[in-house]
């Protein structure tokens, strides 16, 4: 593991937490920010999750929280409004990351 990659993940445990950030509409915003995630909302419709990949490589994550989409994610918050994911996040191409998104904190899976 890198410096680099050593620094991102103890800033991701240890900094501060990912908020979550509502927006009307039925797509993704073109920019995001580096620790929002983005709740697409169409008519009171939760539709994708959305955020930059944690690990540095600057890709855009999109997940469907549709109910016949597959897959798909369940978002939740807690006490906080701190967002957490369920299943983890796991990109097949590029990076290749794999990670949860629990209490706004990326917890690695190694």
């Amino acid at each position: 593991m890198s410096l680099m990659s050593w620094v991102r993940r103890l800033w991701d445990r240890f900094g501060p937490a990912r908020r979550l950030v509502v927006v009307e509409g039925d797509s993704l915003p073109t920019l995001l920010t580096g620790r929002d995630l983005v709740l697409v909302r169409d008519d009171g419709e939760d539709w994708s999750v959305g955020m930059l990949c944690p690990c540095g490589c600057g890709e855009t994550i999109e997940l469907l929280l549709l109910e016949e989409a597959r897959p798909r994610w369940d978002i939740s918050l807690d006490a906080f409004s701190r967002p957490s994911l369920h299943p983890s996040v796991w990109r097949k191409t590029g990076c290749r990351s794999h990670f949860w998104v629990k209490h706004g904190r990326i917890h690695w899976c190694d």
